[in-house]
């Protein structure tokens, strides 16, 4: 009888600690996903929407930097790289653009970015 008292107090045991690590483990996703969309959300409250001749522009967060090394992405153009390094010596300090026109996603060039950019 002391056997399946001791038994039974396990079986119990061992079901009160494995609901209690689901618990903790739910707990911690939940924790995880509220901290996510807590960062997202700062994210969209932080970015600018201007608009200018050329169209809409959106500053802040998500906006990569003007670094020496500057690799071109979709939709831009040289004058959008000019305008957001405020670098207006792109072409002649990159001698592989021949035409300022044939600016392409993945484009490698040379910037150097003014420190208001």
């Amino acid at each position: 009888m002391a056997g399946g008292i001791n038994n039974k107090l396990l079986t119990t045991a061992l079901s009160i600690v494995d609901a209690a690590s689901w618990s903790c483990t739910l707990a911690l996703l939940v924790l995880i996903l509220m901290g996510s969309l807590r960062e997202g959300r700062g994210r969209m409250s932080e970015m600018e929407i201007e608009t200018s001749e050329s169209g809409i522009v959106m500053k802040g967060v998500g906006q990569r930097p003007c670094d020496e090394i500057y690799v071109v992405s979709e939709g831009e153009t040289l004058h959008s790289i000019i305008d957001k390094c405020g670098d207006p010596f792109i072409v002649e300090r990159n001698p592989h653009i021949h035409d300022p026109d044939d600016v392409f996603p993945g484009l490698v060039i040379m910037v150097t970015p003014s420190s208001s950019a």
